[in-house]
């Protein structure tokens, strides 16, 4: 994954807490309600040590467009989030047995 910043870009693989906060411009504290709501799935024990894969990056920044962009609140970031999954897996599917 590239992380842009002005004209930086780095190649990660994980982020921190403080990390994909920064990364989100949101709070620390919104990025714990999305693990809790079970949104993200960090790797790690405590918020202290939890890293976050790039699909959890992207579902963060998609997670901040819903809040937002939509005024969605976290329940309903995570139903859309897991709709738009089984849709995209869904149409990979129908794909497949085209081909």
């Amino acid at each position: 994954m590239k992380l842009a910043d002005s004209d930086h870009i780095e190649i990660i693989e994980t982020l921190s807490l403080g990390e994909l906060s920064h990364f989100c411009h949101v709070q620390a504290e919104w990025v714990v309600s999305l693990v809790d709501y079970g949104v993200l799935d960090p790797l790690g024990a405590d918020a202290g040590d939890w890293r976050f894969t790039p699909p959890n990056v992207l579902r963060a920044r998609k997670a901040r467009r819903l809040t937002h962009d939509l005024g969605l609140n976290l329940a309903g970031v995570a139903l859309v989030l897991d709709l738009i999954e089984e849709r995209d897996a869904l149409a990979r599917k129908l794909a497949q047995l085209a081909h």
